[in-house]
Parts: structure tokens; sequence; C-alpha cells
């Protein structure tokens, strides 16, 4: 397996070396090695492989993260199909009956491996997505002192519920470090201002209102005001 990663079209050394290539591939080979048996190798949901999905999970996650693509991450866990298909070919070859029914076997585990594989790794790229929209969110609504005991919040881009949630925060958290009295939020930027986004800003200059500011908002156009 080794060898097919390192000789591999798709090898990152940008975002893996090979030492650490061959150190995740070794640390898999062994637990397989270790877990598998006559009699639970075609039960794709023994208890045995619990170890194996984890190290394969671990795997798909920190891959995610790293950076690489969901077709570099599975033909990492078809490499070692390929790897136990030549194995297997060098140990029976004057039994084809058996080798076909052996490589058969291999294939739907290694398909079952490569089920997870995908799986998790969905589940590390979310993660990533939803920790890079928490920060867009925070970069996206800074709170300026313009002046003693004045914020400006500028908004820049569509306002929904969550973004109204993280505006609302860092608004009243100022409010509280600052002890400003008054806060400015500039909506100049906000592409469409309906119904709803009226509601959230009548909620966030509410909310302000409990903290003892008072709240202007700037930036209204004629239509909308």
């Amino acid at each position: 397996m080794d060898e097919n990663q390192l000789s591999s079209a798709g090898l990152r050394e940008d975002l893996m070396s090979n030492d650490e290539l061959r150190e995740q591939s070794e640390e898999l080979v062994d637990m397989i090695l270790t877990k598998i048996n006559d009699d639970n190798v075609t039960n794709l949901d023994s208890e045995d492989f619990e170890q194996v999905y984890e190290i394969i999970g671990g795997i798909s996650i920190s891959r995610a993260k790293q950076g690489f693509s969901p077709r570099e991450t599975g033909a990492y866990i078809f490499s070692l199909k390929n790897a136990l298909l030549e194995v297997l070919q060098q140990e029976i070859i004057n039994d084809p009956v058996n080798l076909y029914e052996s490589a058969m076997k291999i294939n739907k585990l290694i398909d079952s491996f490569s089920v997870v594989t995908f799986e998790t790794f969905i589940k590390g790229r979310e993660e990533v997505i939803l920790r890079q929209t928490d920060e867009i969110s925070e970069i996206s609504t800074p709170v300026i002192r313009v002046w003693d005991g004045i914020l400006a919040l500028p908004i820049i881009g569509t306002l929904d519920s969550a973004r109204t949630q993280v505006v609302m925060e860092n608004l009243l958290q100022e409010i509280v470090n600052s002890g400003s009295s008054i806060a400015i939020l500039d909506i100049s930027g906000v592409p469409a201002v309906d119904s709803l986004v009226a509601q959230h800003l009548i909620k966030t200059v509410s909310a302000t209102r409990l903290m003892g500011a008072e709240c202007v908002i700037s930036g209204i156009r004629p239509e909308i005001a």
C-alpha cells in the first residue's frame, strides 16, 4: 500500500509528508490484519472492525480539514484494495475459484471501508465549513468605537436570523465593555430589507435599549423607510 500511495498521481506532499503517509498506512494495515479472519470477513457489521472504522474515520476527517479532495481521500482507501488483491494473486496461483471468492470478499470489505471514508469525510468538511462561516460572521460584523460613548456597527450582506444573533451579541458585549450610550447600525450595505430583516433590526434595537443605550439606524433608503 505504501508503494501505491507514494507513486500515486494524487500524492499531495504539500499537505502530507511521505513519512506521515507511510505511518498512517502502516497503522491502518496493521489494524486490519489484526482484526480480519475467515469468520468476520463477510460480516461488514462485525464489532471486530470497530477500531478499523475509527482509524478510517480519523484519517478521513483529518484529510478533509487538511484540504484533500474527496477523490484523493477515496483513492487512498482504494489503493488498499489494489494492494490486497495483488497479494491474493501472488498467494493463490493455481486455485482460480478460491482466488475469485477471496477477491470478492476483499472487494466487499474495502467497499464498506470506502462508505465510512466518504461519510466521515463529509462530516469533516461540514465542520470546516461551519467553522469558516462562524469566522466570516465574526469578521463581517465589526463593532467600531467612533467616539467616546458612541459605537458603530456597519452591516454588509444578507441579514438572517443566525447573523442577527451574532450582531446582537457583538454589539451588546461591546456596549458593556465600553459603557457606550449610543450605537449606530449602518445598513447601507444590506442589499435587501424585507419584513423579516426589519424584524431582526427591531430586535437588535430593542436589545440595545434594554442595555441602556440608544440605537440609531443609518443608511435607510427612502423605499425602505
